[in-house]
């Protein structure tokens, strides 16, 4: 094949729109678009089942998109890249940096590997706003509390670069031998074999048409108000473009700036916009917390809490994994979760609190599953979320701050919308007793149809009593440390 060939490799960047490495590759000549599922390298890591269902679909999008010439294959990128650049004569390769641990140091070794041999790899920020080794305290130390990283840190950094367009004259190289487009990506076999996709599908729109519609839809109906509505699971004040964010069909610097020139001209509340920039500042933190402490996901950040007295009781963690607590918030938001592959941040905060305090259970069970039933399931956030939760983090909320499933489902669920929803046994319950079935009267529960322990489950736990002594087990670890 004649011509300067420049290899882009999509990674989590599956969007020609503010694309940098895929700019910059177009600008030097045609390119070859080129994803690789590499499940050699990720290890422990390996993406679970709804972010595989999400891929799926985010790579037909992003083929048609590309006129059908996405070249997909799948095994060690390592071995497969030196061999496309072979095939088409490839002049440079382009990618943009990923962050997690093992994606670092598979890259690192391939840039070693293509400059052996002359070929020249460049690496470009599509994923950040900033970039981790950037937003750094005055010792050169990593921040590890958000508001100073947020507002001293990345605040003061010069801003974002503004977002750039799809490149104008993006000309397509061809791969003579297989591997492309649709069939391509069938046969990577990413659809779980339950028919339990099907209620994805039903909730989400992907790829990258589908993301810009997701933002544009939340500016004009969710966005004013967002400060106080997002804390309410039924209100519309919520953005839903973390998946999207995560696979990169849309950029962090899209969705800031399109906030960031609304509030500018004057449209809608500050003190929302202000609030929505510092949830983008959070998954910016999560990133700098995973790249300066690469043992995140595994290893707690307060090592006292390596000695805590977690409980062994998979009876519990089951319960609690289907929705089947007796706490209905809880219960309503494990159900979300494994209906949509998504869960609102505020019960997300009430069910972790409930899993690793009520039931003192340890939180890599709630890091495995979210990993495995999130559509927005990233390295970064999952983990330094859980962490957070669990008290052991960087700027973790306090363990003895324990989330009361009753009165958080009656604060920030007061009509029972969200709860009816997920938890449709409890439909006709009066609200009263909605968030609490188990103090409600017979004739209360015979009126709704309600059998505890049949149609609905009693309390696993006692939240009092699991209080205590999820506040003893700490106030043990304290004392010791």
């Amino acid at each position: 094949m004649s011509g300067s060939i420049q290899i882009h490799w999509f990674r989590q960047d599956l969007r020609l729109a503010d694309n940098p490495a895929l700019s910059a590759a177009a600008a030097k000549g045609a390119v070859l678009p080129v994803y690789i599922l590499d499940d050699v390298n990720s290890g422990a890591y390996s993406m679970g089942a709804a972010s595989r269902w999400w891929l799926h679909h985010s790579l037909n999008a992003l083929n048609q998109t590309l006129d059908g010439k996405l070249v997909v294959l799948a095994g060690d990128p390592a071995e497969i890249l030196p061999r496309l650049a072979t095939a088409v004569a490839a002049a440079g390769i382009h990618w943009n940096r990923a962050y997690e641990p093992w994606r670092i140091a598979r890259d690192a070794a391939i840039k070693m590997q293509f400059a052996a041999r002359g070929i020249a790899v460049n690496s470009h920020n599509g994923s950040l706003l900033w970039e981790p080794w950037d937003v750094l305290k005055n010792d050169g130390t990593p921040y590890k509390v958000f508001t100073p990283f947020y507002r001293r840190g990345c605040l003061s950094a010069p801003p974002p670069r503004r977002p750039l367009p799809v490149p104008a004259d993006l000309k397509i190289a061809r791969l003579d031998e297989g591997g492309t487009g649709a069939d391509a990506i069938n046969a990577l076999g990413l659809l779980p074999k339950q028919k339990w996709q099907d209620q994805l599908a039903a909730v989400w729109d992907i790829g990258e048409a589908a993301a810009y519609d997701r933002l544009c839809a939340f500016l004009d109906d969710g966005f004013d108000g967002y400060k106080d509505g997002r804390n309410f699971p039924a209100r519309r004040n919520v953005s839903r473009l973390s998946a999207y964010l995560h696979w990169g069909e849309i950029s962090p610097n899209a969705v800031w700036y399109a906030a960031k020139d609304r509030m500018d001209a004057g449209i809608g509340q500050d003190q929302d916009c202000d609030h929505f920039l510092s949830e983008l500042g959070w998954r910016e933190f999560s990133h700098s917390l995973l790249y300066h402490f690469p043992d995140l996901p595994h290893k707690n950040l307060q090592p006292r809490f390596d000695h805590f007295d977690w409980q062994d009781n998979p009876a519990f963690l089951q319960c609690w994994q289907k929705g089947m607590t007796g706490y209905p918030i809880v219960d309503a938001g494990m159900r979300e979760l494994w209906q949509t592959g998504y869960m609102h941040n505020r019960v997300r905060m009430i069910v972790g609190s409930f899993l690793v305090k009520n039931l003192r259970l340890h939180w890599h069970h709630g890091e495995a599953w979210f990993w495995d039933c999130l559509v927005d399931a990233d390295l970064a956030n999952n983990s330094a979320g859980w962490q957070w939760i669990a008290g052991c983090g960087a700027d973790a909320a306090p363990y003895f701050r324990i989330f009361n499933p009753i009165t958080q489902g009656v604060k920030f669920d007061q009509d029972g919308h969200y709860i009816r929803r997920y938890v449709p046994e409890l439909a006709s319950m009066p609200d009263a007793y909605l968030c609490n079935p188990w103090e409600a009267p017979a004739a209360v529960l015979n009126g709704a149809g309600v059998r505890l322990g049949e149609t609905y489950p009693k309390p696993i736990v006692d939240v009092k009593a699991s209080r205590e002594a999820a506040l003893a087990a700490f106030s043990a670890l304290r004392a010791a440390s």
